[in-house]
């Protein structure tokens, strides 16, 4: 059985089962006329979320309390929708992060203060999907508020979902994978004079394998093959694509302090090759 402990606002309730353990539930209008000490139904809730860290629960009732109802519901549509175009269930700490995000970025434009998005290009560019869904939610926000919230908003928007994608809990995820698919992105234009146009499948097969090697670099789960077969045949096949690969290798150890094994090397080149080689031939 689970009884409202308090109810945070028309679409928020804090609850508790027979073993005490708290729940926070989400659904639109869940929290209307009701009283501490009703039953609720764990039907009646969109999502439920259990907070296990005393400290946290503090700080999503803090949050909870001061956001209006509207915020919710705008993140409740923003992730459905989300999860359906990416084919994947996002972190439950997005609905937080993303109503939290909402509310500030309304409060911010009303303000006139407008914060510029470092990552913007990066977002729009490599994270296209995400960027799409970000659209989607500035035109439902505008529509629903009544703004004109700007197209850099949208960006802000994917952040939050790109962040909300796999285990890794550090919310700067989003901005350290854009920086670094930028920096390695341009050091492959700039070294064999390639423009990147998103709408070519060779660059966009080369991009999407750098999201695949960032993501790995940054959760320490790079490839590595002691034997060093493949890395010895590739830079044997593709030396231009190798000095490429090589010229990324040193620049994100450099920057990182961190080893990069022969065999993630070996695979940069494999796609580099492919793009150089289209560049050639175009």
């Amino acid at each position: 059985m689970i009884k409202i402990k308090k109810v945070l606002n028309s679409s928020v309730v804090l609850a508790q089962d027979d073993q005490e353990t708290e729940f926070i539930l989400i659904g639109k209008g869940i929290g209307y006329g009701q009283k501490t000490g009703a039953i609720i139904e764990e039907h009646q809730a969109d999502q439920i979320f259990i907070p296990i860290e005393n400290v946290k629960v503090k700080e999503l009732l803090g949050l909870l309390s001061t956001i209006s109802p509207i915020y919710v519901e705008l993140a409740q549509q923003i992730i459905n929708y989300a999860e359906e175009k990416l084919n994947t269930k996002l972190n439950s700490g997005v609905y937080f992060t993303l109503m939290d995000h909402l509310n500030f970025a309304v409060e911010r434009f009303k303000k006139n203060i407008n914060i510029t998005n470092r990552v913007y290009w990066e977002i729009k560019n490599y994270y296209s999907e995400e960027f799409k869904i970000g659209v989607f939610a500035l035109k439902l926000m505008n529509e629903k508020l009544h703004l004109d919230l700007p197209i850099e908003e949208a960006a802000n928007i994917a952040f939050h979902l790109v962040n909300a994608q796999g285990e890794q809990k550090d919310s700067n995820n989003g901005m350290k994978y854009a920086k670094m698919i930028g920096s390695i992105v341009n050091l492959v234009k700039y070294t064999f004079n390639i423009e990147m146009d998103g709408e070519n499948i060779h660059h966009t097969r080369f991009i999407t394998h750098v999201k695949f090697f960032v993501e790995r670099f940054f959760s320490d789960k790079m490839l590595d093959d002691k034997e060093n077969i493949l890395f010895e045949q590739i830079a044997n096949l593709y030396p231009e694509a190798m000095y490429g690969a090589f010229r990324i290798k040193e620049y994100l150890e450099q920057i990182n302090k961190k080893t990069i094994p022969n065999e993630e090397v070996a695979y940069l080149a494999v796609h580099m090759h492919r793009l150089i080689n289209y560049n050639q031939l175009g």
